[in-house]
């Protein structure tokens, strides 16, 4: 089929690092994929390998006068060009309309996703836009993931990613990847790092910064010893995180590809002035510690993502690796037995069609 995804890039790159990997990966199904930027710039560190079957187009006037596929997607409500949404509802065989939502684990994603929202004004009168929810659940749309990631997992060599990237762990270091939005938490959580050898991996923008600043010109405090990241691929990002021993991750398009890892993980959920990001955080943690298996460890880490997200005055305090990555990689495994997001999105399309 021929798909028009739109996109804008609101800040952070999140959102453009979301839609990039589900294009990609319906490229990679046989699908014909338009993404349509506002700002692609950042594509060119992030994704600079070309995918047959996918186009990236400017969000200009050309837009506006594209011809229509079979599939539009809106990505997080971003409303397509007018005259495009009105060349939609004269087609003979309008598109399939899907407005594709932020990731969450709370309760209303189950009831809402795969509604429609029919459209009986303006220039979409007569179309049926409808509700597609990422999420963790089989009653949600499911998670980004490539049919071949679990391959690609199982022959990766950290040592040798590792190596090649002229990041070199000495003996008896752990790994740590940070990938934050600007954290008050962030001190605190060097001085943790800092009580056991430690290479911290800071990602190119505010994490990198933030440590520069804490850190100094040498880097080092106690046994950690820090390293600034260049801007990575989304691949490269990957690779980091399968070859951490801990990984931060921020936002939705990293915590996803954190969970794939199955090495412990703490996420920053984007913070909102409303406080929606205390509630995204409580519902994810809740589902993920349902299986912790030990009520010591599910403590730990519900107090470790508060204090990481803001959320009490406790400085972060990191538990023991070993039975949380035992943890991570039994939620990994339940996440492997629900059907990935691109192949529920092309059932979804097909029975609508």
């Amino acid at each position: 089929m021929d798909w028009d995804l739109f996109c804008r890039v609101i800040d952070n790159h999140g959102d453009i690092g979301v839609c990039w990997r589900l294009a990609a990966d319906l490229a990679a199904r046989g699908e014909r994929v338009r993404l349509w930027i506002d700002d692609p710039s950042a594509l060119a560190w992030m994704a600079p390998v070309v995918h047959p079957g996918l186009s990236v187009r400017r969000w200009t006037a050309e837009a506006a006068a594209a011809e229509i596929g079979d599939v539009v997607v809106e990505a997080f409500g971003c409303d397509p060009p007018e005259s495009f949404v009105r060349r939609m509802a004269s087609a003979e065989a309008p598109p399939v309309w899907i407005n594709l939502e932020y990731l969450s684990a709370e309760a209303y994603v189950e009831r809402s996703h795969g509604l429609a929202s029919p459209q009986s004004v303006g220039p979409a009168a007569g179309l049926a836009k409808w509700f597609f929810y990422p999420g963790f659940s089989p009653a949600t749309g499911g998670l980004i993931r490539e049919s071949d990631l679990p391959m690609r997992q199982q022959r990766f060599d950290a040592a040798a990613w590792l190596d090649r990237h002229a990041l070199r762990p000495r003996p008896g270091e752990r790994v740590v990847s940070l990938f934050c939005y600007d954290n008050p938490a962030l001190p605190a959580l060097l001085d943790a790092l800092a009580a056991q050898p430690t290479l911290l991996l800071a990602a190119a923008g505010a994490a990198s910064a933030q440590v520069e600043r804490a850190l100094g010109p040498g880097l080092e405090r106690g046994a950690l010893r820090a390293l600034s990241l260049p801007f990575l691929a989304q691949s490269d990002y990957d690779h980091l995180l399968w070859a951490s021993d801990l990984n931060f991750v921020r936002g939705e398009d990293s915590f996803v590809r954190a969970q794939w890892a199955a090495n412990p993980f703490v996420w920053q959920a984007y913070p909102q002035a409303d406080g929606a990001h205390a509630r995204k955080l409580q519902a994810f943690a809740d589902r993920f510690l349902a299986a912790a298996g030990s009520l010591a460890l599910a403590d730990e880490l519900r107090r470790l993502f508060a204090a990481w997200n803001g959320l009490t005055d406790a400085p972060p305090a990191l538990p023991d690796l070993a039975p949380w990555r035992a943890l991570c990689a039994a939620w990994r495994d339940g996440l492997l037995a629900q059907d990935d997001l691109a192949t529920q999105l092309l059932r979804f399309v097909a029975e609508r069609r």
